[in-house]
């Protein structure tokens, strides 16, 4: 292994897992610390841990399938190359000098994706609990289903992000350095969207010590994170079993850790949630017609030519 490349593998162990384990294991000695204000076993709003497992796959799907539209669109803008969209995919044939750039643009557009989300959820917050919690999906998976790439990109040529990489003729020092700013903004966003996700909390209880913060949190978004993982595969269907499982994994894992993590230390976290459970039944039906958007529509492939 060549020394950049131990480089970032040692980022990622100490962002994937090192990180995470120290401030949890801060935490955890908050938590014992911390006075027992609130009772233990407080009651779990299932509701609300259901409603935002559907929204995490919701967020997910439209995340991913915007970055394959627009790893199509600049292809399609392009003289010589004919790309066609699928579900889970996207493949092009003839050939023009800028197809290896525009393998970049799918990961660009899903970052400013989350970034608008960002913008709309601190400027102009829904007073619905599930809307603020799509918002925080989006964002979320935005930025979590590309900053990865960047890292991989680092040292995988043949990945997307990498092939852009390629194009513009970036230094291993260039590469490094995208990596590791890539490996730091995936922690920052994971800890930003703590306070948001507290938030939600409609009983100030919840979130009043250190302890119930990271309960609240573990119920409404890590254990859902990790749900919806098993409503993601039926999107991703059919196709090599690495692709299918290890997508949604990975994005998964990397941030939603930090979030976990991370949950005690926010101290001034306030409640404000709303919760309708009628959500469940949109969240539902949405993901329902996205499901058969993919698997009907997409699935066969559209032609961009």
């Amino acid at each position: 292994m060549r020394s950049y490349e131990t480089l970032v593998a040692v980022g990622v162990v100490l962002v994937v897992a090192v990180g995470p384990l120290i401030v949890g294991v801060i935490g955890r000695t908050a938590s014992r610390a911390s006075s027992p204000i609130v009772e233990p076993g407080r009651r779990w709003d299932w509701k609300l841990s259901i409603a935002s497992a559907l929204l995490y796959a919701l967020a997910f799907n439209l995340v991913f399938i915007t970055q394959e539209l627009f790893l199509v669109l600049p292809k399609a803008l392009t003289p010589g190359l004919r790309p066609t969209l699928f579900h889970n995919n996207h493949t092009w044939t003839g050939e023009n000098s800028l197809e290896n750039l525009f393998q970049g643009t799918g990961a660009l557009a899903t970052c400013l994706l989350g970034l608008v989300c960002m913008l709309l959820l601190r400027l102009h917050p829904p007073r619905s609990s599930a809307w603020r919690l799509f918002l925080i999906w989006m964002i979320y998976n935005g930025f979590l289903q590309a900053l990865p790439q960047v890292v991989i990109g680092s040292v995988v040529p043949a990945n997307d992000v990498g092939m852009a990489m390629g194009y513009l003729h970036l230094s291993v020092g260039a590469k490094t350095l995208a990596a590791l700013v890539a490996l730091i903004a995936i922690a920052t966003v994971a800890l930003y969207l703590r306070r948001p996700i507290l938030s939600l909390a409609g009983d100030p209880d919840d979130v009043c010590t250190a302890r119930e913060r990271s309960r609240f949190v573990f119920r409404v978004a890590m254990l859902p994170a990790l749900a919806a993982i098993a409503l993601i595969i039926p999107f991703r269907v059919p196709r090599d079993w690495v692709e299918v499982v290890a997508v949604p994994v990975v994005v998964t894992l990397v941030g939603i850790v930090w979030i976990q993590a991370g949950a005690w230390a926010v101290s001034s976290a306030k409640a404000n949630g709303k919760f309708n459970p009628k959500a469940m039944a949109y969240a539902s039906i949405a993901l329902l017609a996205l499901l058969f958007l993919f698997q009907v529509i997409l699935r066969h492939g559209i032609r961009f030519y």
